[in-house]
């Protein structure tokens, strides 16, 4: 009996380890993914830039923002803010701000299908990962960090 419980041990240990090896890189295709949809976004606002304004003005109800600031603030924030993501820099600034376009997109519709909710709730929720748990090992900000403690003690020293 206590052979078994030393072998389960020994799979559940050796599971927990490939779950945490793997864990920076699904943390960073994570972020690829839901900055890729936020990005193409983006990429359909300014291929037809009177379309996008048409949408803004008679389709979306962006909350008090005038029609055209609320179409270049989203713009920007959509082709800006995820490239930042993507890299890992200031991460969870970056997933604050895409949580926030995220969710006025939805409000700002009058009808949404529930497909296209869906999607906005699974990025939801790969945002929300990245605010509360970071951008992980596979990221500026990690590195950063990294740098700093590594000079963190030279400087105490002096």
């Amino acid at each position: 009996m206590k052979s078994i419980v030393l072998q389960t041990g020994r799979v559940i240990s050796g599971m927990s380890a490939a779950f945490n090896a793997a864990q920076p890189l699904l943390t960073m295709a994570g972020r690829v993914y839901v900055s890729w949809v936020f990005f193409a976004s983006g990429l359909t606002k300014i291929a037809d830039w009177e379309t996008t304004l048409f949408l803004f003005e008679y389709e979306y109800h962006v909350p008090f923002l005038p029609v055209v600031l609320a179409a270049y603030l989203a713009t920007l924030a959509e082709l800006v803010v995820p490239v930042l993501l993507t890299t890992g820099l200031a991460s969870r600034l970056s997933a604050i701000v895409l949580s926030i376009v995220n969710v006025v997109a939805v409000i700002s519709l009058e009808e949404i299908a529930p497909a296209a909710l869906y999607g906005h709730v699974i990025w939801g929720l790969i945002l929300a990962h990245i605010v509360f748990w970071g951008a992980g090992q596979l990221s500026a900000d990690h590195f950063i960090k990294w740098l700093y403690n590594k000079r963190l003690p030279q400087a105490n020293a002096a």
